[in-house]
């Protein structure tokens, strides 16, 4: 693999078309001014030392040494090959419910933003676990498929909100579907943390639990929100406008429904953890998954990129001194080897 560190250096070739212009610029005030002084064999013959040659010779190297200058300024690297490193972990699938009833706000700063953060504060403490996340409303994506790239991860987190599914509801039993068939058929230890208010109305959820778990995935809940519930805000150009109403008219509250999560954790042979503003449950239901048994796995990575700027600057650094050194004089010996001067008749 080869690539450039700072590309955006390559820019510094432009210079090249203004050098050359600067020296044809030159040479024609350089002519100008001998042509004042008289003819030109005769202004050879009393500079016998100067070399128009020479000049270009010179602008050439210092071309190329310019060029070399810029590309080793533009760090070129290479990476030498694809290593596999043996690892350890489990794989774990993130399942986030980004209906609108995630934007209340009664577990600070709402129940999708305490999420995000508790998943982005276990990130950091993951080793070789592989990650997934799917999202879910009315329906459910892969966001991103499983994956030992925590950077990744925290970068498709940060993107998540309800907009991102225009179909609202809270499909949690396809959630858990689309979540099972992240796993690739594996030794792996493999486990769902679903993260979501509980409010259930598309589908059988304990079901779908179920089915995972007699294929070796279990699944964790996580309830987001408190029992009292809180009203669901609406915005508008991210400014809030109000609350959600029903068809009477009266604002919508969104409780937490403890029940289904603790039957869903129970069927999917995992636990349930009820978050508030103290804690956002992660912490805990890792814990139990980190006891699951750590398999070993392949995984491909490039090695590192080594720099390669060293040679283009060392050959930028010869050229600019072969251009110090040759003068725009004729030496001595190149005046002996004139072959073509003809000799002058008595």
């Amino acid at each position: 693999m080869f690539r450039l560190a700072h590309p955006f250096m390559l820019y510094l070739l432009l210079v090249i078309p203004v050098m050359i212009l600067l020296y044809i610029l030159a040479g024609r005030m350089k002519k100008r001014a001998f042509e004042k002084l008289g003819e030109w064999p005769l202004l050879q013959k009393l500079m016998p030392d100067y070399s128009g040659s020479r000049g270009l010779l010179k602008l050439i190297l210092l071309l190329i040494a310019w060029v070399f200058l810029v590309i080793g300024l533009a760090d070129p690297q290479t990476g030498s090959k694809l290593e596999k490193i043996k690892r350890k972990g489990i794989d774990i699938v993130f399942t986030l419910d980004v209906s609108n009833s995630m934007l209340a706000q009664d577990i600070a700063p709402n129940r999708l933003e305490r999420a995000k953060q508790a998943i982005n504060r276990l990130l950091d403490n993951l080793e070789n676990d592989r990650v997934g996340l799917v999202v879910f409303a009315g329906r459910s994506y892969v966001q991103m498929p499983l994956t030992s790239d925590y950077s990744a991860a925290k970068l498709f987190l940060a993107n998540i909100n309800p907009g991102m599914i225009p179909t609202q509801g809270t499909a949690i039993g396809e959630a858990i579907e689309t979540s099972a068939a992240c796993f690739t058929k594996s030794k792996q230890s493999k486990a769902i943390i679903l993260i979501t208010d509980g409010e259930n109305f598309e589908d059988d959820a304990v079901d779908a639990a179920q089915n995972a778990a007699s294929n070796g995935v279990r699944v964790y809940t996580i309830g987001m929100g408190l029992p009292e519930g809180a009203p669901i805000p609406i915005f508008n150009s991210g400014v809030q406008i109000g609350f959600k109403k029903d068809r009477t008219g009266n604002t919508v509250i969104s409780r937490l429904n403890d029940e289904l999560l603790k039957e869903i954790a129970s069927s999917g042979k995992g636990v349930y953890i009820r978050a508030n503003n103290s804690q956002a449950g992660i912490k805990e239901v890792f814990d139990q998954i980190n006891s699951l048994e750590k398999v070993e796995y392949d995984s491909k990575i490039f090695s590192d990129y080594e720099d390669r700027y060293q040679f283009f600057l060392l050959a930028a650094l010869l050229f600019l001194i072969a251009e110090i050194l040759i003068s725009e004089k004729k030496s001595r010996l190149a005046g002996k080897l004139n072959i073509f001067q003809s000799k002058e008749q008595d």
